[in-house]
């Protein structure tokens, strides 16, 4: 763009914001405004302090039937006086919302004039620094709407209601009033709800975390997802207060110091808890907090409930039998339809309510960790993509991968990498088929290495892996599970390999009305072609070879479904501290994990011990009821295009024309009765037949040149030595 057309767009935007700034300052001086504001009441006392929230959001699941939450079913509130509130209840509300409240007359002007600068653009109001009065005008008496006319009546009524009542009668309407989550409003059924004591009992910490959950009840709940969140709210409560001197220095150290226990939440009349919280952050990120609480919304999720529930039963049998045995005590499971990304089933935890275990955390969604040889499948996927194919053929064989150590240090200590295969088996030639069934870890790295580490995270972010944005933090460690990953993004990227390389983005919603039975938001399939159609095909066919898994998990194991076309793949971390499989067909996608909240490693068992089980009879629940679908067979007609190492001819396969007389190349001008046909056998790693920049073109003239060569050609050497 010309600096000429850079004004101009700048120009025309000062004009625009100075338009309005007329238009509200005219009608700010007329006498229009005055009568306007005239005309404008604040209601009794009495009628503030009953006001009742009559249109519930109500969350179903898929068949609109069965109710998961009622937001607001038997709202409770207790109304206390201000006496009856104890001063650090009053103080901590003070300082993280309104410092001034009891210096202003109800509004703070410069907040206002920065509000209007800073919302100007759009004619709308989404941001403003509102006082503690201008929250009980918001809460008690207008509605939710982001327009000028509402701000402009909270601000008049704001000032009506400081002449009106006193600062601690406004204060006493706030705590009063103030959502802290479902349905709870008021400090004093709060403190009843998370501290089973009065708000006059409260002690400094506790008032603390109290004050910091208005402004977003439902992320900052201490039983939701986000409890890192809420204390580091609560330690900027204390902070504010300190620096407001509210409190001294050495209650300001001890507060941060106290343990504060919350109440047990175990009856509040809510199905699949993980996955209606779920909800409730989307609804609320969208449409914001108080339309939740106010508009009525009847939400239709995607919510299979009979799957959930049998879920949810399975994942708690199992998680407490994995305690005993594997020192394994908490478990998640996703399940998805892979032709439109609607989440069936969400269980968080095996039990939501436990509160030795962080119940409530939601490790479906939140539990960053990392996947094992769970990865492995995004890796060999971007390999096919290039011209690889499943009968590509590399060496087993123990191997130093960092450049900077010598090629016959085949350990991984002092920064060096030579990783290890899980059965300590180092057997030579292995195709991609069988290395990626099996779950072989030397192939693997060196699958990444051909397919680069770029692309192959690439592949993985495209499929919906989101959390592995920083290239720079990984290397070739990444196939083996060195990134860090959640169960639902896994479960919804394995979908793009069920649903033949097509993408659907996991939702929760298929339907969403509002208190007048208006649509405001209806499902819509959107997919997106994300890597080849044969890729997708040749990794199902592989995860759901029986016979090429065979020699790692024996036959008839946890993975396998007699006459059901099921992949899988299984993930075990190097520490033990987590256990993943994820397995599809060709209409669900279903993942799980097993492992512990406190990251505390479990005994050292494969994931085919731990997870597996748990996983196989929730699949024996999903097959019941879904219909029998066949994988479709790759492609495997363009193999003659290809040269003879992408087809698994290991040993070289380079055909020369000889003449039979001299011994020598022949030429043009040898006769075709003296021509012989060979083929030259050879023993070297793939990267002496291959450039991996360009797979399938002319073998590489100085494969020295690629900086892991030696490191490959020195196992692959001594292997021949070994083996003749």
């Amino acid at each position: 763009m010309s600096k000429k057309n850079k004004r101009g767009v700048g120009g025309s935007n000062l004009f625009k914001i100075f338009i309005k700034l007329f238009i509200i300052a005219i009608f700010l001086l007329s006498g229009g405004f005055a009568l306007w504001a005239s005309s404008l009441s604040v209601p009794e006392l009495d009628s503030l302090e009953k006001r009742k929230i009559t249109r519930s959001t109500k969350i179903y699941d898929r068949t609109g039937k069965i109710l998961l939450y009622d937001v607001h079913e038997n709202i409770q509130r207790t109304i206390v006086s201000f006496s009856e509130i104890s001063r650090n209840v009053k103080n901590a509300a003070v300082a993280i919302e309104d410092a001034d409240f009891y210096k202003h007359k109800g509004i703070k002007p410069w907040s206002i004039a920065r509000a209007i600068l800073i919302n100007l653009g759009a004619f709308e109001f989404k941001q403003g620094g509102s006082t503690i009065t201008q929250q009980v005008v918001k809460n008690s008496i207008l509605t939710s709407e982001k327009k000028i006319s509402r701000k402009l009546k909270e601000w008049v009524l704001a000032l009506k209601l400081e002449r009106k009542f006193s600062k601690e009668k406004i204060l006493e309407l706030y705590l009063n009033e103030s959502p802290y989550g479902g349905s709870i409003y008021g400090i004093e059924e709060a403190s009843n709800m998370f501290f089973a004591k009065n708000s006059a009992e409260l002690t400094l910490a506790e008032s603390a975390y109290l004050a910091a959950l208005p402004q977003a009840p439902t992320f900052y709940s201490p039983y939701g997802n986000n409890k890192n969140k809420l204390e580091e709210r609560k330690n900027l409560v204390l902070q504010r207060m300190f620096e407001n001197s509210f409190i001294t220095k050495d209650e300001y150290d001890s507060a941060l110091e106290e343990f504060v226990g919350f109440k047990p939440q175990r009856d509040i009349g809510i199905n699949a808890p993980h996955f209606v919280f779920f909800v409730i952050e989307y609804l609320e990120n969208k449409y914001g907090r108080r339309a939740v609480e106010e508009k009525g919304f009847k939400v239709i999720t995607t919510l299979d409930f009979e799957l959930q529930k049998k879920a949810e039963e399975i994942i708690f049998k199992y998680a407490h039998e994995n305690e005993e045995k594997f020192n394994a005590e908490n478990a998640g499971l996703v399940a998805i339809d892979p032709k439109t990304g609607q989440i069936l089933v969400m269980v968080g935890s095996r039990d939501y309510f436990d509160e030795e275990i962080d119940g409530n955390f939601n490790v479906a969604i939140n539990a960053n960790r990392q996947p094992g040889s769970a990865f492995k499948p995004f890796v060999y996927a971007t390999a096919f993509s290039k011209g690889y194919t499943p009968e590509t053929t590399v060496f087993n064989l123990k191997t130093q991968f960092q450049t900077t150590c010598a090629p016959e240090n085949l350990t991984s200590d002092d920064g060096c990498y030579s990783p290890e295969n899980y059965d300590g088996v180092f057997g030579g030639p292995i195709s991609f088929r069988n290395a990626l069934a099996q779950s072989v870890n030397i192939p693997a790295v060196k699958a990444l290495y051909l397919a680069g580490l770029q692309d192959s995270l690439r592949t993985a972010k495209d499929m919906g892996i989101k959390s592995l944005s920083n290239i720079n933090r990984y290397g070739l460690t990444l196939v083996l599970g060195g990134g860090e990953v959640s169960l639902l993004d896994m479960t919804s990227a394995y979908g793009v390999f069920a649903n033949e390389g097509m993408r659907n983005e996991p939702v929760s919603i298929l339907q969403i009305e509002d208190g007048e039975g208006n649509i405001i938001e209806k499902f819509s399939q959107k997919n997106e072609r994300i890597i080849q159609k044969n890729t997708a095909l040749q990794i199902s066919d592989i995860l759901s070879d029986e016979d090429a898994r065979a020699p790692a998990f024996g036959r008839h194991s946890y993975l396998y479904f007699e006459n059901r076309d099921i992949a899988v793949k299984t993930g075990t971390t190097n520490d033990y501290r987590d256990a993943w499989i994820i397995g599809y067909g060709p209409n669900i996608s279903v993942g799980a994990w097993v492992g512990n909240n406190n990251n505390s490693p479990m005994e050292k068992k494969v994931a085919g011990f731990i997870v597996a089980p748990m996983w196989n009879a929730f699949m024996n629940e999903v097959l019941l009821i879904t219909n029998d679908e066949k994988f479709k067979k790759p492609n495997d007609t363009s193999l003659s295009e290809l040269k003879p190492v992408l087809k698994g001819e290991w040993r070289g396969g380079i055909e020369y024309v000889i003449d039979k007389i001299s011994g020598k190349l022949a030429t043009e001008h040898t006769p075709d009765e003296t021509k012989e046909e060979k083929v030259l056998t050879d023993i070297h790693s793939i990267l002496y037949w291959v450039d991996k920049k360009n797979p399938n073109g002319e073998n590489p003239k100085n494969p020295e040149e690629d900086p892991q060569f030696k490191f490959w050609e020195y196992p692959v050497n001594k292997w021949k030595e070994e083996n003749g």
